[in-house]
């Protein structure tokens, strides 16, 4: 007797582009000047963004990172980077109940190593030491912003029994 077995599809992703869709660099040190010894502090922030293209099983992941450089002692601003990348991706053979946490962990780990290329290279030619990107652990992110998500439905729904 012979036993029938389900073929399994491997979950199957590619990226046909990637791409900058925003990027600006001010470097206030070079325009205002700013006395003193520069110890620099940086603040990174990043936040992601995941949204269904025409095309079928085709996806934008957009990773919008800001860092701001200030100066510890004064606080001067020493310089501001955004920048908006982006990858288009083709996703198959992933259930839809875990499209969601793909997009937003799996797809910007792929983005990540050109991002943190694109910051070094902008940081250099912009006059400062490049700036190398720590790892971002975009597992944890996700977790964080499902955690805010809840709390503020929470906190929704409590503002409304008032």
């Amino acid at each position: 007797m012979a036993k029938k077995t389900e073929q399994i599809n491997p979950p199957k992703m590619n990226i046909l582009a990637q791409y900058v869709r925003d990027l600006s660099f001010e470097n206030i040190l070079a325009q205002k000047g700013v006395d003193g010894e520069l110890n620099p502090e940086m603040q990174v922030n990043v936040n992601i963004d995941a949204k269904k293209r025409t095309a079928d099983n085709q996806f934008d992941v957009i990773i919008k990172l800001r860092v701001d450089s200030t100066s510890k002692g004064t606080n001067d601003i020493l310089f501001v980077l955004e920048l908006d990348y982006g990858g288009v991706f083709q996703i198959e053979n992933i259930p839809e109940d875990q499209l969601h946490p793909y997009l937003l962990i799996e797809c910007p780990r792929m983005l990540f190593p050109f991002l943190r290329r694109i910051v070094s290279d902008i940081t250099r030619d912009g006059g400062f030491p490049p700036l190398n990107l720590e790892n971002i652990d975009f597992l944890k992110l996700y977790k964080q912003e499902m955690e805010r998500r809840k709390n503020a439905a929470k906190e929704g729904a409590s503002n409304l029994k008032h």
